[in-house]
């Protein structure tokens, strides 16, 4: 049987609105500037949004309360890099990003924890409820702010970033933040692994089997539903790396900041096709790019830009860019 053709469409969108953006802006190292920090906005925002629609399109899952584990992710690099200052604080790149890392590790590993007990007691009771769904994870999402304020207290904290990630890097005369390109080539490494996972593994292949047909892999004898504790748990420690990049990306952390990503979280996922990686992936850099060419651009409408992309195209597929069966 011929093979199905790859849409390229949706991929060219991106390469698209760069070029409408560079004519826009007039100069090629201001818009190279603003185009790198979109890439970069985008994959961060694609680290996190990844676990949420890994959730949904196998486990139909609305989760309204995945900014907490965001939001838990960044207290807890605070934490970490706190205690690490003579790392952070050193010349030496390699002991910056060995504590970067391993502020990621307990991270992931402390969301992924939170996510296995936010899953247990929360989420199972009302599977193939949506409406309780979005009333119960909201729920969460509010008392997991109210715990981070008791342990973490109520104020803004500064995340500030290690001595050898500040500053910039000349590109001919653009000037382009390290952390910026840092936090590009993380949100490359992810989306590798995620990529190689799903399409070369046979785990993979069962959770892309399951959002296409779960009834189908039931049958076939595989447990489906030891899949959902997994992907939660993975989902939930991906919001948590991408709290930490976020944080260091916005250099403060406050508790409500998981309930204000969350907004650009669904436009993403809904842009991408509910349950699509790949649309997911393509919906961030978009955003991303959006945010910051209209953010330059037009100030004053930047807030409301990623609903109008959003919109727009909805208007051109309903089913988002990348739509996945039955949903």
């Amino acid at each position: 049987m011929p093979r199905a053709r790859f849409d390229l469409i949706p991929l060219a969108l991106v390469l698209a609105l760069a070029g409408v953006a560079l004519p826009l802006i007039g100069s090629v190292p201001t818009w190279l500037t603003l185009t790198i920090a979109g890439l970069a906005m985008g994959m961060i925002i694609f680290i996190i949004a990844s676990g949420l629609t890994l959730v949904f399109g196998l486990m139909d899952v609305l989760n309204f309360g995945h900014g907490v584990f965001i939001a838990l992710g960044a207290f807890v690099a605070t934490s970490v890099l706190g205690g690490m200052g003579d790392w952070t604080a050193s010349a030496s790149l390699f002991r910056n990003l060995t504590a970067i890392f391993f502020a990621m590790v307990v991270a992931m590993s402390v969301a992924g924890a939170v996510g296995y007990a936010f899953e247990r007691v929360v989420v199972r009771p009302v599977y193939g409820q949506h409406l309780k769904q979005i009333l119960i994870t909201m729920g969460g999402m509010i008392i997991g702010e109210e715990i981070i304020k008791v342990i973490w207290g109520p104020l803004q904290i500064p995340l500030p970033l290690p001595a050898g990630l500040r500053g910039s890097v000349l590109l001919g005369d653009a000037a382009i933040e390290k952390y910026r390109l840092f936090a590009v080539v993380i949100g490359a490494v992810v989306l590798v692994t995620m990529l190689f996972v799903l399409n070369r593994t046979k785990i993979g292949l069962l959770i892309r089997a399951g959002v296409q047909d779960r009834e189908m892999v039931e049958s076939l004898g595989y447990r489906i539903k030891r899949l959902f504790i997994g992907v939660f748990v993975v989902g939930s420690a991906l919001a948590g790396l991408g709290g930490v990049l976020w944080g260091l990306y916005q250099q403060m952390v406050i508790p409500q900041m998981g309930a204000q990503i969350n907004v650009l979280l669904f436009i993403v996922i809904i842009i991408g096709g509910l349950g699509s990686t790949l649309g997911c992936f393509v919906g961030a850099l978009l955003v991303g790019l959006m945010a910051n060419y209209t953010g330059f651009l037009a100030p004053k409408v930047a807030l409301f830009s990623n609903i109008g992309l959003m919109v727009a195209i909805l208007l051109w597929r309903p089913q988002g860019l990348y739509p996945v069966t039955n949903r």
